[in-house]
């Protein structure tokens, strides 16, 4: 029957609820929850509503029906009457004798009347009154009959007065009268308004008098009658015309013209029955009958409304409203009795059938507005406290099933719960609840008890509905991880929907209560389920076990959104139950990640992935790396020794399998390579491998940070020594990551080794190409093999293993270079061929700081190697220009840099030219490498020996003789001969090569000759001054003998060193005022 009334969406409920005949223990008294009433009953209420429709009276209202029959015919559909049984309950209310129909009309107060008095101010009081016949406007006699007085229309016993307020224009009366008519369509309401004058002395009068218009109203009292009571307007108001209730202000008319605005009156009238002859109005009380008819048809609009009855709003039809209204009306009713009547009504129809309980807010609010104890009789207190006890009782039924009752799966179910508890908690605070029902429950007591109830109840019914038919451990934990699915949603339902709803109005966590309950039973269950399970569990049993502990591991962890506990859970201690299965899950996941990887291998094809430069079985690889991180994730085993051992073997196996992962790679690559017989590809191959090692490497080293050791070893202070700790996790790590770095090192040398051949190559090309060629262009061969390689392979390589081979392939081509140099004296093409090459591979490898740093290039070898071949590769001339200026620096204390040192193939030159070779300690190394050569050359000696030199700018006097210099490229020698008495010539003596005779020392060429060996003349000049201001008491030394058969004799002033390395220096130019700078003078 409840499925026929709307509950055809909450099967369970029918369970519990029963049918609608069923009777319910309330307080220990027994009540019927049925809406139906017996045949005679119904027979009665519809003579009842029949009878209000027969003699309805007024106006209908625009939200009302106003058409009679269209009223029959739904009440006929109400109450389920046939045709018959409606027209022979019809003919019975129409024989029935007529009511007496009342107007029941309230004179309220007025506003805006004359003021009669001397004062200004009146006495009003009103007369009314029905008169039985009413003229239409149309007739002659109507407007005559409006300003007729009362007393000349009513018969005086039927004329009613009200007070006289005194000295106002705006009088409160607040009276109602009940005046009686016999037909609504030709009586009308007649109400005068009267100024009460009282006989007063003039005296009096004069004394009241305040203005003119006063003077005039005494002139006018003294002509009429003493006595007499003056006219304020009258209201005039057919019945006809009227609603069943009407409330408004009323304009009072004039008898004449005189004064037309007189002000208003407000007015209530009510149309209703006395003496109604059914039987159920001579029997039972008059609310009584309105609350079951509200209740017939109450039920009649739910079954009617097509969503069903849960979303029903309580909104009636147009027909039943106007049913009701007009029954209210008719019987009288109060608006407390109505709203009392209503809820009695609803409430128990809400019992039955339940609709959406927000339609009783609406009544006890009304009735605690209202509530006066006074005007309800014992029988009425009876039954309003009994409809309290019997809804408490019923709506804590339906919260301890919120589950089953208010389901999320129907649309609204949290609306109506939320509903059903305002309408609780709104019932216990009413003034009427505290008196009525007495001892007062506590409310949030009693749903506590029930919500515990409720969820014990559901945890049994969860468990016997999903209990599996065959007894076994891997059907009972699946069926355990089932039901522990529906606990942890129901609990999550607990906490974000109906958590909400409970502490707003009850102040109850229903949360904390369903998981205290649940928590417990649970942990009882799961206990009684695994007691038989020991080491020689299959794998599908331990699998579904770990799915187990999974969920009571989230169940547990649920605790920590209570408010507060007392004590220990019964789940404390939850992973004691699954000790004997965690070998199994760790096994598990080393096989299925071991099993993974292998097939990863197998099916990888060496080729980039996306992107990236390293193939699938890499990204493969970190997926299982990822699910055994995720598996100690899961697992958060909270025994910390325990824990501990957990983690020592997960990291064995990763290791392991990391091994076996560079041994299975490079076989495949191997494999590959065969089958392909491309020395292209095999590159390709090796390249991925070093990479995807590189790359496993990187993974391995984040394992610490992923897997959170530092928490770990957190937990670990105080129950296991630190070193153990180090021993087993980072040592084995860092063992493990060691092994990965030899594997990329030796693929890496591998590479390498393939280039170092094509390197080699090019560097014995590069040192046998031809002299005449400019090293320029010899190293292109070189620069371009280079260039292709690096650029491929840096396209193919990570960075870091790019740079392990950069190192590598540096520090093999140092090698070759210094083995291109040969044990014999090179020429000095060869060398200059061999450092070019080896400044342009020095940029190379650099590539502007995206290559290898600094510091990796310029290592001891490299030094070495380009000090040699910059030495080589440079002139005698810069090379004793080096050794002189680094003796004098230190002769003036600096620190020496190293000495240039000649070849033994300088020296026979030297000896040659009479020049004493300097001892080999004084000459140190060969100096560096000058990238500016020809612009030192150029500003220093100039660059054509042919021409003779000179120091542009000297700065000291001229020594005695100089050693020659000696050009070992050309052969020639520098020396200084006389020219003229006031100075020295700078000649050049040209030998021929090696082979050939070198002219002797000193001697001279003619000084006449054509060619250019002589000084400018004021170049003489520009030498003699500054030495002369360097030595301002020594007298001018003047050469003996003015021309070119003078030889000039040696000056002794300086040692040989610093005056040769002043006709080196570069250019000065001579401070103003004659001066020299402090380096000049030292």
């Amino acid at each position: 029957m409840l499925k026929d009334l709307g509950w055809g969406h909450a099967p369970r409920a029918l369970a519990w609820a029963g049918q609608c005949q069923q009777q319910q223990k309330v307080h220990g008294t027994w009540m019927d929850l049925s809406h139906r009433f017996s045949k005679e009953e119904l027979a009665l209420l519809y003579e009842e509503v029949l009878y209000t429709i027969l003699h309805r009276l007024g106006k209908p209202e625009q939200q009302h029906v106003g058409d009679s029959q269209e009223l029959y015919s739904y009440v006929q559909k109400a109450f389920g009457m046939d045709a018959e049984e409606h027209s022979v309950i019809m003919q019975q209310v129409m024989e029935l004798e007529s009511p007496i129909y009342c107007l029941k009309a309230t004179v309220k107060e007025a506003k805006g009347i004359l003021g009669k008095d001397v004062s200004g101010l009146s006495d009003p009081y009103c007369l009314l009154g029905i008169e039985a016949r009413s003229q239409e406007p149309a007739h002659p006699d109507h407007r005559k009959r409006m300003k007729a007085v009362v007393k000349d229309l009513i018969p005086e016993d039927q004329i009613h007065r009200t007070q006289v307020m005194n000295q106002t224009l705006s009088p409160v009366w607040n009276e109602t009268f009940i005046l009686e008519f016999k037909d609504v369509e030709t009586a009308s309401f007649h109400l005068d308004m009267w100024d009460s004058d009282v006989v007063e002395s003039m005296r009096h009068k004069l004394g009241e008098l305040t203005d003119l218009h006063g003077l005039k109203r005494i002139f006018k009292d003294a002509r009429k009658d003493k006595g007499q009571d003056d006219f304020l307007g009258n209201v005039v108001v057919r019945l006809k015309d009227l609603h069943c209730w009407n409330d408004q202000w009323y304009q009072l008319e004039p008898r004449t013209e005189t004064y037309p605005e007189r002000g208003h009156c407000h007015l209530q009238f009510l149309l209703t029955h006395k003496k109604r002859a059914t039987t159920s109005s001579r029997t039972q009380p008059s609310y009584t009958i309105h609350r079951h008819l509200l209740q017939q048809l109450v039920s009649h609009e739910i079954l009617q409304h097509q969503a069903g009855s849960t979303s029903w709003d309580g909104e009636l039809s147009s027909h039943a409203s106007t049913v009701l209204y007009l029954h209210a009306t008719q019987k009288d009713l109060s608006d407390f009795h109505q709203d009392m009547a209503q809820w009695l009504a609803y409430s128990k129809l809400y019992q039955s059938l339940e609709f959406n309980s927000s339609c009783l807010l609406h009544q006890i609010t009304s009735i605690e507005y209202r509530w006066v104890q006074e005007r309800l009789k014992p029988e009425q207190k009876a039954e309003l406290a009994e409809s309290f006890q019997s809804l408490l009782t019923y709506g804590v039924s339906l919260i301890r099933r919120f589950r089953i009752i208010f389901p999320l799966s129907v649309p609204r179910s949290t609306d109506r719960l939320q509903s059903l508890l305002r309408v609780l908690v709104q019932m216990c605070k009413t003034k009427a609840f505290h008196e009525l029902c007495t001892p007062n429950p506590d409310l949030p007591q009693m749903v506590s008890t029930a919500l515990k109830s409720g969820t014990t109840e559901w945890f049994h019914m969860q468990k016997q509905h999903l209990k599996p038919m065959v007894k076994s451990i891997e059907e009972n934990s699946k069926a355990l991880f089932k039901l522990l699915l529906e606990v942890i949603e129901d609990l999550k339902q607990c906490q974000k929907i109906w958590n909400k709803l409970f502490t707003t109005n009850l102040k109850l966590n229903i949360f904390s209560i369903a998981y205290l309950e649940l928590e417990s039973l649970v942990a009882e269950h799961v206990q009684e389920q695994l007691h038989k399970v020991d080491s020689s569990m299959s794998r599908p049993t331990a699998e579904s076990l770990f799915d187990l502990y999974r969920k009571l591991q989230e169940l547990y962890q649920m605790k920590d959104s209570l408010p507060s506990r007392d004590g220990p859970l019964a789940l404390s201690n939850f992973h004691q139950w699954f000790e004997e299965a965690l070998p199994l899950w760790l096994q598990k996941a080393y096989t299925t990640t071991l099993e993974r990887a292998q097939r990863a291998i197998q099916m990888d094809q060496l080729k980039p992935y996306g992107y990236h430069k390293h193939s699938t079985s890499t990204v493969d690889l970190s997926t299982c790396y990822a699910q055994i991180m995720t598996t100690w994730q899961q697992l958060n085993w909270p025994d910390p020794e325990k824990a501990f051992m957990i983690m020592v073997n997960l990291l064995e196996d990763m290791c392991k399998i990391s091994l076996m992962y560079c041994k299975l790679i490079k076989e495949r690559a191997e494999a590959l390579s065969l089958s392909e017989q491309n020395e292209g590809e095999a590159a390709n191959k090796l390249c991925i491998v070093v990479n995807n090692i590189e790359q496993l490497r990187l993974l391995m080293l984040k394992l610490p940070l992923q897997l959170d050791w530092a928490q770990l070893e957190q937990r670990m202070k105080g129950i296991i020594d630190p070193q153990q700790i180090q021993n087993a996790l980072h040592n084995q790590l860092d063992s493990t990551v060691a092994c990965l770095d030899h594997e990329v090192q030796d693929v890496v040398q591998a590479l390498a080794t393939k280039l170092e051949k094509g390197i080699a190559r090019h560097i014995q090309e590069l040192s046998s190409t031809s002299d005449t060629q400019k090293p320029e262009d010899s190293i292109i061969p070189l620069m371009k093999f280079l260039e292709s390689e690096l650029q491929y392979l840096n396209e193919h390589l990570v960075q870091e293993n790019f740079k392990s081979l950069l190192t590598l392939l540096w520090h093999h081509t140092l090698s070759v270079l210094s083995a291109a140099r040969g044990p014999h004296v090179p020429s000095v093409q060869h060398c200059q061929r061999l450092f070019c090459a080896l400044k342009s591979l020095e940029l190379c490898f650099h590539a502007e700081g995206c290559g290898l740093p600094l510091e990796t290039l310029h290592s001891a070898a490299f030094q070495a190697l380009e000090t040699h071949l910059a030495l080589c590769s440079a002139t005698s001339r810069k090379l004793i220009q080096k050794y002189f200026r680094n003796r004098i620096q230190q002769q003036v204390g600096g620190s020496p840099s190293p000495i240039p040192h000649p070849t033994l193939a300088h020296r026979p030159c030297l000896r040659k030219c009479g020049i004493s070779p300097p001892p080999s300690q004084s000459w140190g190394c060969w100096g560096r490498f000058c990238h500016s050569v020809e612009q030192e050359r150029t500003q220093c000696i100039p660059e054509d020996s042919s021409t003779s030199w000179y120091p542009k700018t000297p700065s000291e006097p001229l020594p005695g003789p100089v050693h020659p210099l000696h050009d070992g490229d050309k052969g020639s020698i520098l020396i200084l001969v006389p020219h003229c008495p006031a100075g020295h010539q700078l000649r050049e003596v040209r030998g021929r090569d090696r082979q050939s005779s070198v002219p002797a020392f000193g001697a001279e060429t003619p000084c006449g000759s054509a060619q250019r060996h002589q000084p400018h003349p004021s170049g003489l000049q520009r030498l003699q001054r500054p030495l002369r201001a360097a030595h301002p008491g020594a007298p001018a030394r003047v050469p003996r003998g003015g021309g070119p058969d003078h030889p000039v004799q040696e000056e002794r002033a300086a040692p040989p060193l610093r005056r040769s390395l002043r006709l080196l220096d570069p250019p000065r130019e001579v401070p103003a005022g004659g001066g020299l700078s402090a380096a000049d003078r030292v």
